[in-house]
């Protein structure tokens, strides 16, 4: 299969070379390519029409923050970043946010990544609909948690999040508790919005080495074995 994705890594960069020199990269048995946000539509439409290729249908498209992504400063790996550590970028990224594109070619029945780097400050990129119409709820759903934006996109609001909410969930500095909360008011007739009232938390896994509910059951047992041996 890795052999079948370089082949077609080849023949992706080399179709490609007219519009500009894309970077790809096989692992895993994936093919990823990485290409300008300038050229991304451009490109998008070659990988359609090109009959060799031919990326007909869109599977995805996800908007990614890389912050705290990859290695710790002192070489661990990067799990759970702490708060100093945030917006510490791997060498591997190039900036903060991407758009990432997957694609599938049903009658050559192949598969492809594609990313495109977007600014820190504003990220925004073409908008692919008019290649793959599939791609309308996908970009508004990365607009909604990223908070990239699409130009060029025929309806770009939220899709997941209530049309009154503040921020972009998927951010790594979105707080976990939210910025605000909802509720109904009686006197109002209406929902408001409101500062969160719980204090802030880190997602830290719980592991119950020893639970006293089943403490007794625990100890009967012991003691039937006992009366065996």
């Amino acid at each position: 299969m890795s052999q079948y994705y370089l082949e077609l890594s080849d023949k992706v960069t080399a179709t490609l070379a007219e519009i500009e020199a894309v970077e790809a990269t096989v692992a895993h048995g994936e093919l990823t390519i990485e290409v300008s946000k300038e050229n991304l539509f451009q490109i998008c439409q070659m990988l359609r029409d090109n009959q060799d290729l031919a990326f007909d249908t869109i599977i995805d498209v996800c908007g990614v923050d890389y912050s705290a992504y990859g290695e710790a400063e002192d070489g661990s790996a990067n799990i759970g970043a702490k708060v100093e550590n945030k917006f510490k970028l791997s060498k591997n990224c190039k900036t903060r946010y991407a758009s990432v594109y997957h694609l599938l070619s049903v009658a050559n029945n192949h598969r492809i990544r594609v990313r495109t780097w977007l600014d820190d400050d504003f990220p925004i990129v073409d908008s692919v609909v008019p290649v793959w119409g599939g791609a309308n709820w996908f970009e508004r759903e990365a607009f909604d948690m990223v908070g990239i934006l699409y130009s060029g996109h025929p309806d770009l609001r939220r899709i997941l999040t209530d049309y009154g909410f503040i921020g972009h969930p998927l951010r790594k500095d979105f707080p976990l508790v939210g910025q605000v909360e909802m509720r109904y008011d009686a006197n109002k007739q209406r929902v408001i919005y409101e500062p969160v009232t719980i204090e802030e938390r880190v997602n830290i896994p719980r592991i119950i080495r020893d639970d006293n509910r089943y403490a007794e059951r625990m100890q009967d047992s012991s003691d039937q074995k006992g009366e065996k041996a």
